[in-house]
């Protein structure tokens, strides 16, 4: 998805007449999913280790711009059979962002939703949903506001994996934390942040993440050599407050489990620059403050701080699955140059000399 924005239309004729005679559905699977009259057409697989050329991004380009007119095409046809204008998308293609946000803008759909899990993860989530409301016939009342369904940490436990791992931190008011890492940001340091209870689906939506600050037009490249040694083309998102996102992006509506990649809207592009990908898009994260309200907060103070109400949001993790505990956010955190470390209400920063902005004078300013 990401790559396919730095390729063109080379194979996308070809793409778009692939058949079964293409592909093995039925006997290989993943194992080998592409028949010798593929690997004619297009070429031989790329391993691990080799180059990405721009054959690859090309194939990407083909691969993408196919799946969005296939979208558009189903869509439409659904659009015309059902009166209403709200959509729900779900299916591993449903966290194809850029797809998502074509959809919404290229046709007549006021709205779109995607759950946060809406590959094969939902699935246990959806056969229990089914049961309680099939089988047992209970009410439909319960609504996914947010994506906060996993195993939290209680202050004891965070203490001792900190105390365990020999860093030094202490611990601040709500307040003073959002105070001092909102600072951090500004400052351009990369923050660690782990709160509450994890993410359910394949993204970090504020409680398992890595925050950066979008203005500095140099910090994908350093959070990539820095931290996430991931591959160039890949872009970072942007949280921002929800009440502001049409502000900075073509969208109109919520977006809290990231899953459309709007255009950024002109004027906006050099303000955020390490927020916008290489098509002028971004996949975005809004945040409210009803459904995460210390990162609602963080991105507040920020905001009060710069005139910017958007920071970058990536995983907490580094090449492996993302953080769940509290003892693994510190080995992530000591295996990486990020500069700081946020783990509930406890801080701890790589600066021996860093001073904590925990004054009464300083935090009644900023307010």
């Amino acid at each position: 998805m990401a790559l396919a924005a730095t390729g063109d239309q080379t194979y996308t004729k070809k793409f778009r007449e692939l058949g079964r005679d293409y592909i093995s559905y039925d006997t290989h699977g993943l194992n080998k999913p592409f028949k010798n009259r593929f690997i004619e057409a297009f070429g031989p697989r790329r391993e691990k280790d080799d180059p990405i050329t721009q054959r690859h991004c090309d194939l990407a380009f083909a691969l993408q711009s196919t799946i969005e007119e296939t979208a558009l095409h189903v869509v439409r046809a659904l659009s015309k059979r059902h009166k209403s204008r709200n959509l729900c998308l779900t299916g591993g293609v449903a966290l194809n962002c850029v797809s998502n946000a074509r959809v919404l803008r290229d046709t007549d759909y006021d709205s779109i939703w995607v759950p946060p899990c809406a590959s094969d993860s939902g699935a246990p989530f959806g056969s229990a949903l089914w049961h309680y409301h099939q089988t047992l016939g209970r009410q439909r009342t319960y609504q996914l506001t947010h994506a906060f369904h996993g195993i939290g940490y209680n202050e004891f436990e965070i203490a001792e994996a900190l105390r365990r791992s020999g860093l030094t931190y202490k611990r601040l008011t709500k307040q003073e934390l959002t105070h001092q890492v909102a600072k951090d940001l500004a400052a351009g340091r990369i923050i660690g942040w782990f709160q509450g209870s994890s993410e359910g689906g394949p993204r970090a939506l504020g409680n398992r993440s890595i925050l950066a600050d979008a203005r500095d037009v140099g910090m994908k490249d350093r959070l990539n050599s820095r931290v996430k040694l991931r591959a160039w083309f890949r872009p970072f998102a942007p949280a921002i407050l929800e009440e502001r996102v049409s502000e900075f992006f073509e969208i109109s509506q919520a977006d809290p489990f990231m899953t459309m990649a709007p255009r950024v809207r002109a004027g906006k592009t050099d303000v955020i620059p390490a927020a916008v990908h290489s098509d002028g898009t971004a996949r975005i994260q809004t945040v409210s403050r009803r459904t995460n309200p210390s990162l609602y907060a963080l991105i507040k103070r920020f905001a009060n701080l710069t005139g910017v109400p958007v920071i970058l949001n990536t995983s907490f993790n580094r090449r492996e699955p993302i953080v769940q505990t509290p003892d693994e956010a510190v080995s992530c955190y000591l295996r990486t140059q990020m500069d700081a470390l946020v783990v509930g209400n406890f801080y701890s920063c790589r600066e021996k000399q860093h001073l904590l902005a925990s004054d009464a004078g300083e935090l009644q300013a900023a307010e």
